[in-house]
């Protein structure tokens, strides 16, 4: 099986351009149509001669997953669904604002965090994604974009718990924060967590400002275990610690995400017990209405709910926002399009 040339470092590839005796600008020529031109193919990198097109070709493949879907939704929301050459899926996800063209990308084939609410760990976890693969989305996503279009965020926040699989994922955004490679700033870098300290104090260590988000969804510990399981043998006070350090050591306000769940985890307690969590801290909270998935048991929380709570939080001293719902006719929650394509090849034909 060919290598992806995803998987080449930038040293990698100048040494990879130097053994076949080219000079070592072919490197750079060759990052910058992956990169910057949004080549297709190595046929279509027309600036490098014939014959070193043909070696990539034949030492190479420039993406090694094949689209099995894709959909598009009103909102001009797009979402891939990828099968990599082990059969295994994954998703990601480009979404378009006026002022903003966000990417939501994944780093595992499932996850192991057990979230009772969420598609993605439905099917367990499979694997971590290579470099080349979670690379692969990244620019595939950004290959979907107009000639007038740029990418300017990249929130990791797809399939998989991204700590869990940090030195591949940080190998990447060192090629998205590069100067020859999307050139993107690491504030417009979002790397979401379940909370695990060890990791995310790892994480603040690698010497680059990218936002943390916590996946929070709960105010004590008690509920937290119920929709968290992994939390049992952590605690939100060792999650929101290694949070305080992060903060610390970066500067970067972390922004915590909570799920609400009509009937579960809104209601006006809640809110209290979580503006009494955060109001000494420099955060931010994010509230997701829960995107019902067909065979969870969660209803989405009511309007008066949703407002009461941001009301609590703000009264509190808590930054506050809900966040807009992208791609809602598309399958557009975290893992919904992967978990229907494994029913219906699972379903009897």
């Amino acid at each position: 099986m060919k290598r992806s040339i995803l998987d080449l470092s930038q040293a990698e590839l100048s040494e990879w351009v130097a053994a076949l005796g080219e000079r070592s600008f072919r490197a750079t020529q060759i990052r910058g149509w992956l990169f910057g031109k949004r080549a297709p193919s190595f046929d279509e990198m027309n600036d490098l001669p014939k014959a070193l097109r043909q070696t990539l070709a034949d030492e190479f493949t420039l993406f090694g997953g094949n689209v099995v879907r894709h959909q598009i939704a009103k909102d001009r929301t797009e979402k891939l669904l990828i099968e990599q050459p082990d059969k295994q899926t994954v998703e990601c996800v480009l979404m378009r604002e006026p002022d903003r063209r966000t990417i939501c990308i994944s780093t595992q084939v499932g996850c192991a965090m057990g979230c009772v609410f969420c598609a993605s760990g439905m099917l367990g976890l499979k694997r971590n994604l290579s470099r080349a693969e979670i690379l692969e989305q990244i620019l595939r996503l950004d290959r979907l974009l107009d000639a007038d279009e740029r990418l300017t965020n990249v929130v990791v926040m797809g399939i998989g718990e991204p700590l869990q699989n940090l030195p591949t994922l940080l190998s990447v955004l060192d090629e998205v924060t590069a100067e020859d490679g999307l050139g993107l700033s690491p504030r417009r870098i979002t790397i979401s967590t379940v909370g695990l300290p060890a990791k995310i104090e790892e994480l603040a260590r690698s010497g680059k400002p990218y936002n943390l988000a916590v996946s929070l969804h709960a105010p004590n510990d008690e509920l937290r275990t119920r929709l968290v399981p992994i939390n049992e043998n952590i605690g939100i006070d060792a999650v929101l610690a290694a949070a305080d350090s992060y903060f610390e050591i970066t500067g970067r306000r972390v922004t915590y995400e909570y799920v609400l769940l009509g009937g579960l985890n809104d209601g006006p307690e809640h809110a209290s017990q979580l503006a009494a969590l955060l109001r000494h801290r420099n955060a931010h909270v994010n509230l997701i209405p829960i995107n019902g998935v067909e065979t969870l048991p969660f209803a989405e929380p009511t309007a008066p709910r949703v407002d009461e709570f941001i009301h609590i939080l703000e009264s509190s001293g808590t930054a506050a926002t809900v966040r807009k719902r992208k791609g809602a006719d598309i399958d557009a929650a975290c893992g919904q399009l992967r978990l229907k394509e494994a029913v219906q090849l699972e379903a009897p034909q």
